[in-house]
């Protein structure tokens, strides 16, 4: 860029005058572009200019003051000496900054694909795969972006050959033990990777790990953060849900087959009981009217074991309808059929019982 014309300034302190007004005259530039491109009216390119604004403003703001101190170098007044390291920074910051400006924008499109998907509808599974799939990409661009802008800012040193060199004659011992060191993170973004394509979860999935029941809340680039169902928030590595085994309860559609589990006594009226379930799903504005079943799944020798199964929407009513289910069969018993509820039986045999003496 020292190549292009050059401003003639009499003094440095013009010089310094003239760069800082012309960098105030870009920036101003850049905040009127940005207010135009706010205003307007059709519906995506409000949606695009909004998520413009909200990732690129600093890094157009970075860019322009960068590129025009970079343009206004030639015609100052500097010392010789200063020129050329000046002239370097520069060239660095430029580069970091439209690095920046790149990744801003990449953000940009993709939060402008996001918007065209709702996640708080019922049917979610594509909307949810979807915005897996760019927080992932998301989260890539930006280290991708990162190393190549490190690599360019490299280039631009003179010493970087010498640098490389002396990394090279030293690259089995520091490959080992970078190796070792970044061994959790290479595996983890690995992971990422491969959840990006097999999409063993995906935002808001319902799962059950290390015994918790939750929803996935996050996928970062290293870990994955489940929203347990008392609010609390279970952080695992990504890895975790390549390496083991866990419950993903919508993995292929989010509606769900719940089941009550209930003991009672052997005289239990197992129609009546089929027939109150029934009411019960058929009151409840839970119940997708998908399934419903009542059946004996086992018989100990004290009670039997009633196991209620309906269908639901969704992982979260659910639950509640489990709930409801299991409050309103047992209120059931108790008003209905005290007779069913779990007893203990004890039977005293003749001669069993304790000798009665006469006192006589």
């Amino acid at each position: 860029m020292s190549d292009l014309p050059s401003l003639i300034l009499h003094s440095p302190l013009s010089g310094v005058l003239a760069l800082v007004a012309a960098v105030l005259a870009a920036l101003g530039l850049n905040e009127v572009a940005f207010r135009v491109v706010r205003r307007t009216r059709r519906p995506w390119v409000r949606t695009l200019s909004s998520a413009i604004a909200r990732h690129c403003w600093w890094p157009a703001r970075a860019t322009v003051a960068v590129l025009v101190a970079d343009l206004m170098l030639p015609g100052l007044q500097l010392p010789p000496s200063a020129r050329p390291a000046l002239d370097q920074v520069l060239t660095i910051l430029l580069i970091a900054a439209v690095a920046w400006l790149v990744a801003g924008a990449s953000f940009a499109l993709e939060d402008l694909a996001l918007a065209r998907v709702r996640v708080d509808v019922r049917d979610n599974l594509k909307a949810r795969r979807i915005h897996t799939q760019v927080m992932v990409i998301q989260r890539l661009t930006a280290v991708v972006v990162s190393l190549l802008a490190l690599a360019v800012m490299l280039t631009t040193l003179s010493d970087a050959r010498v640098l490389g060199a002396s990394l090279l004659a030293s690259a089995g011992i520091l490959g080992v033990v970078v190796g070792i060191a970044a061994r959790p993170l290479i595996t983890n973004l690995l992971a990422g990777v491969q959840i990006l394509f097999s999409e063993p979860i995906r935002l808001d999935d319902v799962v059950v790990v290390e015994g918790e029941w939750g929803h996935v809340e996050e996928i970062r680039f290293t870990y994955v953060v489940v929203r347990i169902w008392d609010d609390r928030r279970l952080l695992l590595p990504i890895s975790y849900f390549v390496d083991h085994p866990f419950q993903n309860w919508t993995r292929s559609s989010a509606d769900l087959l719940a089941t009550v589990t209930i003991s009672a006594d052997f005289m239990v009226p197992v129609d009546a009981v089929r027939e109150e379930l029934h009411r019960i799903l058929e009151r409840s504005p839970l119940w997708d009217h998908r399934a419903w079943n009542l059946q004996v799944t086992d018989a100990e020798h004290e009670r039997v074991q009633l196991r209620a199964l309906m269908s639901a929407p969704d992982a979260p009513t659910a639950w509640d309808l489990r709930c409801e289910v299991r409050e309103q069969l047992i209120a059931y018993l108790q008003q209905r059929h005290p007779q069913s509820l779990p007893r203990t039986r004890v039977q005293l045999a003749a001669g069993d019982g304790p000798e009665l003496h006469d006192p006589r």
